[in-house]
Parts: C-alpha cells; sequence; structure tokens
C-alpha cells in the first residue's frame, strides 16, 4: 500500500482525518499503509474513491 502513504501525506491529511472520514480506526490505516494488513476489496474501493486514485496507484503507488 504504498500509494496509500503517500497521496495522504501529500495532501496533508492526518491517518486520524483520514480513518474518521473512512469509518475505520486510525491503527486500522496505519495498519494499512505499513502492510501489516490488507483491505479489503470494498475498502480499497472507498479509498480510491474518497482520494481520487486509481486501486493500482494505492497499492503501488506508481502515478
Amino acid at each position: 500500500m504504498k500509494g496509500l502513504k503517500q497521496i495522504r501525506k501529500e495532501r496533508r491529511l492526518t491517518q486520524l482525518k483520514v480513518a474518521m472520514d473512512l469509518n475505520i480506526s486510525r491503527e486500522a490505516l496505519s495498519h494499512y499503509e505499513n502492510g501489516k494488513r490488507e483491505p479489503s476489496i470494498d475498502m480499497l474501493v472507498q479509498m480510491s474513491e474518497y482520494f481520487n486514485v486509481s486501486i493500482d496507484f494505492l497499492i503501488k503507488g506508481d502515478r
């Protein structure tokens, strides 16, 4: 989930803000960003729509 952390930092959003907007815990978001847990397909879609980026970008971090 290289792109997730990258896009969040580029937009100057805190983990807490994004987690609250996505209705997940800050800890879950941190685990996604650090590769300790993988989000469900539904959560990937939700994050993709939230940041207006592709799921591919969220996973790989390639533009």
